[in-house]
């Protein structure tokens, strides 16, 4: 039951990335190409197996909040998965489909507030389930940087 219980909260935000990169395939051979993107910017094919390891770090964490005999924090922790899934999966719509750096720009702020909710959250649970997030924050702030420096290139 456990380990189906692991697979499922692995599964959950690896599904969710699985959709949102639909709204990414199209764009990323055209309309991205012709955009200026900052000295910075990694190449597409690192994009792919980062997220694949955030999204099952995300999953862990998730499962390591649920099996806490610290139930009276929970509401809050799952909440802020919840949000941050929504936020992380907008954010490909808005950049990808959208084509709108600056719309992207705002909700991955917003995402990386949240994020920072959810580790506070998830500490209180499980300082593991909070450290394993640690990646992903460092990610998002790296993705933050990059998309305002593409929306100020691109204005």
């Amino acid at each position: 039951m456990k380990t189906l219980k692991l697979i499922i909260c692995i599964l959950i935000p690896l599904t969710i990335g699985s959709i949102s990169s639909l709204f990414t395939i199209s764009s990323i051979t055209d309309w991205y190409t012709t955009i200026i993107k900052p000295s910075f910017n990694v190449p597409n094919y690192f994009f792919g197996p980062i997220w694949t390891i955030l999204y099952i770090l995300m999953g862990i964490s998730l499962y390591l909040v649920i099996e806490s005999t610290k139930n009276r924090e929970k509401k809050d922790a799952y909440t802020y998965f919840a949000i941050q899934l929504v936020l992380n999966f907008l954010w490909s719509i808005f950049f990808f489909y959208f084509h709108s750096p600056a719309m992207a720009a705002i909700d991955i702020l917003l995402l990386l507030f949240v994020i920072i909710l959810m580790l506070k959250s998830y500490h209180k649970i499980s300082p593991l389930s909070a450290k394993l997030q640690i990646p992903y924050l460092l990610w998002v702030c790296f993705a933050t940087f990059l998309n305002i420096s593409i929306w100020y290139l691109n204005r």
